[in-house]
């Protein structure tokens, strides 16, 4: 955590010196590893310090409410983003050991597919699942509008709104 950032925003930081520990310790718990617990309790802090001046937070009125939930609920949301980048990398890499060695690629290249899909992943988080899952159908497996809204067992307009909506997150958050 930024010393200045922390400084702008006291109650944070007695957020930080209050509860830092616990914290860490309860990740600790979950994750059974001292090493992510403690990269996930700064992580937390450090979303919380990112997040708009005017969330409650940063203006202290998590003191009225309970601050260690507040806590958990952040924790627990990057706790599922960690998850889900570490299923995503498995994935790949379960993908990658299927390939003949001559044509697998170089561990730059693994790097950058890895850190795309990634990408990709973050910028369809916040999709709905169907929305998600025809987008993924349509660029992944090559599957036209028609084939998808069977599948889906939806209307082809259904799956070009779908396929719309995806792409305007993409676009909205590449920008």
């Amino acid at each position: 955590m930024a010393a200045d950032s922390a400084l702008h925003h006291p109650h944070v930081h007695t957020l930080y010196s209050d509860h830092h520990g616990w914290l860490q310790g309860w990740l600790r718990k979950k994750l059974g590893n001292a090493f992510d617990a403690a990269d996930l309790a700064q992580d937390t802090f450090v979303r919380i310090l990112s997040a708009p001046d005017d969330t409650p937070e940063k203006q202290g009125h998590w003191q009225l409410q309970e601050p260690r939930a507040y806590l958990t609920v952040v924790a627990k949301r990057l706790l599922a983003n960690l998850y889900r980048r570490r299923s995503l990398e498995q994935a790949y890499l379960d993908a990658l050991g299927a390939w003949p060695e001559p044509q697998a690629p170089s561990p730059e290249q693994q790097a950058i597919i890895l850190e795309t899909l990634q990408e990709i992943d973050t910028m369809l988080d916040g999709l709905c699942a169907p929305v998600r899952q025809a987008f993924l159908m349509a660029q992944l497996e090559g599957l036209g509008y028609a084939e998808i809204a069977l599948k889906l067992s939806v209307s082809e307009r259904t799956v070009k709104r779908y396929m719309a909506e995806a792409m305007a997150r993409c676009i909205l958050l590449m920008a």
